[in-house]
């Protein structure tokens, strides 16, 4: 690579706000579309037992296939970003991601939409980081952090709106294959949003200085041997929590329309305040966190709200906002510290691997919880006719709760012994050194 002289760099003109800002729509939309796509499984699920024949297991396995490409794609790691740069990478893998989407609505083959959903897994989740890392050549400093908080805002609004289609795109609803269908539609946007910035991004290079992409997470095995207990123990969490909170909402929607008897207009709603909470709680959350730090005790907080909600649910031993809440809280609070907290407690020019660590056995736990989970439901005939079928797979979750609020008291004993890291005690403001 060859290297910018300083002097050079400085004389170069900076992008405009308007132009900056203009790109972080652009390419979220790319992400939102991929969002949207991912999630567009969950309101269909029953159309798919009914008219299919498809069994919970084969649904939860379109869910796992898309984790298990995501950890073969991690394994690789960002090579091809490296390489060919953020815009060509971020059309690339866009271009996957839509072709899934299309293959997806086309087919009523098993087989084949496994196919679709593995190719979805391999765009996907490198998508996410090829759009991460090029937000950091056009944003610096405390704009930072606010147009990534932006980015996601847009890319949650995906799963939103794929949980609320069933009543915006009612008239899709009338088999399993109209909402791919539109899916599929808004897939397109996922390939024309990244060209878009592709075209924003030549231009940019021709008139502006922009800055230096992110690094790319990466996996460094040698790095494995030096993380500390700290480390591994939000490890722990993190595959539990996600586990026992991905996979749910995998059959929620199904789940509520055969065990609560909701519409599926109103299940889709239901199922969207997960995502939708978390756009708005999850910075406010952050923001509490570095002001008075306590991050172990918060992810314990958030793991004692989650460990009840599903048995709650199975056994409608409230009204059913009740535990949506209680979920909708831990799936704010819980993400708003664990992930920052991994920047305490691995030293920096390791932090690549930690991530790529911690992504990697989540999406393992999500793969194989999907698959186990619509597996119990077979098993035990969860159905409208038997909805108490869904009540071990309900067990499992809380078990799952129960083991994230156990490692993450572990976790708040360990760093408020000799071996801490400061999660308890840092503050905005104060020093960390």
């Amino acid at each position: 690579m060859s290297e910018t002289k300083p002097s050079v760099e400085t004389a170069q003109p900076q992008p405009s706000p308007a132009y900056r800002w203009l790109v972080l729509i652009i390419i979220s939309l790319a992400m939102f579309s991929n969002y949207y796509v991912y999630d567009s499984i969950a309101p269909i699920a029953d159309l798919l037992k009914s008219d299919l024949g498809f069994s919970d297991e084969n649904i939860g396995q379109l869910y796992s296939v898309y984790s298990i490409a995501a950890v073969i794609v991690l394994l690789i790691g960002g090579v091809i970003i490296d390489k060919f740069g953020t815009a060509r990478s971020t059309l690339l893998f866009a271009a996957i991601c839509t072709v899934a989407a299309l293959v997806n609505a086309a087919t009523s083959d098993l087989s084949l939409m496994l196919a679709a959903r593995f190719l979805l897994g391999i765009g996907s989740e490198p998508l996410i980081v090829a759009i991460t890392t090029a937000l950091a050549k056009w944003f610096k400093g405390r704009e930072l952090s606010f147009a990534f908080g932006i980015n996601l805002t847009i890319a949650r609004l995906g799963s939103v709106s794929a949980d609320w289609s069933p009543t915006w795109a009612e008239f899709a609803y009338t088999g399993w294959r109209g909402p791919l269908v539109v899916a599929a539609a808004i897939g397109l946007l996922c390939v024309i949003a990244a060209a878009a910035y592709a075209v924003l991004e030549r231009i940019a290079a021709q008139r502006y200085g922009l800055g230096k992409a992110g690094a790319v997470d990466k996996l460094v095995l040698s790095d494995l041997f030096v993380f500390s207990r700290s480390f591994w123990l939000v490890v722990a969490l993190c595959v539990t929590f996600y586990s026992a909170i991905f996979p749910f909402r995998s059959f929620a929607i199904k789940f509520f329309m055969e065990s609560w008897e909701l519409s599926r207009q109103a299940a889709g709603q239901f199922n969207s305040v997960l995502p939708f909470a978390a756009m708005f709680a999850t910075p406010l959350f952050g923001l509490l966190v570095d002001k008075v730090g306590k991050r172990a005790l918060f992810m314990a907080a958030g793991s004692f709200l989650l460990m009840p909600v599903y048995l709650m649910m199975a056994y409608h031993v409230a009204p059913l906002w009740v535990p949506i809440v209680m979920m909708g809280v831990a799936f704010s609070l819980i993400p708003a510290v664990m992930w920052p907290s991994v920047a305490y407690i691995v030293e920096e020019r390791r932090l690549g691997t930690a991530y790529a660590v911690m992504t990697l056995i989540q999406q393992i736990g999500v793969a194989g919880m999907n698959w186990a989970i619509g597996r119990t439901n077979d098993v035990f005939a969860a159905s409208s006719a038997n909805p108490m079928g869904y009540a071990p797979g309900m067990w499992i979750f809380s078990v799952l709760g129960f083991l994230a609020l156990a490692f993450a008291i572990w976790l708040r004993r360990e760093e408020t012994g000799p071996n801490a890291h400061g999660l308890e005690t840092i503050t905005a403001g104060s020093k960390s050194d």
